[in-house]
């Protein structure tokens, strides 16, 4: 079926223009049709869902100037009291100015400001696609009912091309800007969206500068790619940890031909369940290649000793492969590493360390170790 494309709207603010010029703020002088005279034009900001009021003024004479400071460049929208719609812009404090059309705020004019050139040249590239989608999958429908299966390859085929070709431009484009905060944005949008890979994300969001590193783009990025770090397809991260006998293990020592990574805790009554499956599979398969590395996250408030409960739950168990654990419940710094939010959670890794499978558990677990292994 034709995947939908979908644009995160981006919502930026002002950046602009001349370098001789030295402000401690920003100043946007505006200019509009004076029909919108003694109406209320102001910036504003999305902070947890909530509209924030940055900045305001009042248009006289199709004229407005908005002047204030940012921390940092951010994103944020323009909207004018009874116009529709609003305008996304990236702020800075810079001197810029504004066209604004009243009939279409998204099509308003910025001048002096390079990060709002290219936040437009994304924006007209986005309609464009959208438009080519909504067509793409209207002759896809058509192709589907007359069962025309080739026609549906080929749509989907010049889909992948466009796609593809889009993503090339995009991330080109942000290339070219490392040092804009509308680059890591553009960034952040592609990586949500499945455009670009985390690895290829990473390699880009390095070259960034400090100021877009540090900016609220930039942040996301960084969680984003923590995250997508134990995808599958991706190298799991090496971790270090202390055994039952304070012994420091970590994964790179143990890695065999396939090898799970088995979160689990004494007090988890599904990992306990779970158990006799896991020893079954060790049991059957460590000879020809299996290593496995639980890693406990025993540490709960409510166990008196959380150290003696995971040892007697290792020897009750039975669980005679690698054991670790940091005794920090869900502050473990590997379960963080490893974006665990429930237990039991599981990895399988092939011989390079690559996740392969995630989160299998009985005849599924088991089948795919055979797959590997056999």
């Amino acid at each position: 079926m034709l995947r939908i494309f979908t644009v995160l709207f981006i919502a930026l603010t002002i950046v602009s223009c001349k370098e001789e010029e030295s402000i401690n703020g920003y100043i946007i002088n505006g200019a509009i049709d004076s029909s919108i005279d003694n109406r209320k034009i102001k910036i504003m900001k999305l902070e947890e869902n909530q509209e924030v009021l940055i900045d305001s003024a009042t248009i006289l004479k199709g004229k407005v100037t908005l002047k204030g400071q940012v921390e940092n460049p951010d994103i944020y929208y323009i909207n004018i009291d009874g116009i529709s719609g609003n305008m996304p812009i990236v702020v800075e404090n810079k001197k810029m100015t504004i066209t604004f059309y009243k009939d279409s705020l998204l099509k308003s004019n910025i001048k002096g400001s390079k990060e709002n050139d290219i936040l437009r040249s994304y924006f007209d590239d986005s309609e464009v696609l959208r438009t080519k989608n909504a067509q793409f999958g209207q002759q896809f429908r058509v192709a589907k009912e007359s069962n025309d299966s080739l026609r549906m390859k080929e749509i989907r085929l010049e889909f992948d091309k466009m796609m593809e070709a889009s993503n090339k431009k995009h991330i080109d484009l942000i290339k070219s800007n490392t040092n804009l905060i509308i680059s890591a944005a553009i960034l952040e949008n592609m990586l949500r969206s499945k455009q670009i890979t985390a690895k290829e994300t990473e390699d880009i969001y390095n070259t960034f500068t400090e100021q877009v590193l540090t900016s609220n783009f930039g942040k996301n990025i960084k969680e984003l790619l923590a995250v997508s770090s134990t995808d599958v397809g991706n190298i799991a991260p090496n971790f270090s940890a202390p055994n039952p006998e304070g012994k420091s293990i970590s994964l790179n020592d143990i890695k065999g031909k396939v090898t799970i990574i088995d979160f689990w805790a004494a007090w988890c009554g599904p990992c306990r369940k779970e158990n006799p499956n896991v020893v079954k599979v060790y049991e059957k398969y460590h000879d020809k290649g299996l290593e496995i590395i639980g890693v406990s996250l025993d540490g709960t408030p409510a166990q008196k000793d959380a150290k003696a409960a995971w040892i007697e739950a290792i020897e009750k168990d039975k669980l005679t492969w690698h054991q670790v654990s940091n005794l920090s419940f869900f502050n473990d710094p590997i379960a963080k590493a490893y974006n665990i939010q429930a237990i039991p959670a599981t990895f399988i890794l092939d011989r390079n360390g690559t996740i392969v499978a995630k989160n299998l558990r009985g005849e599924a677990l088991e089948s795919k170790i055979a797959e590997l292994l056999n």
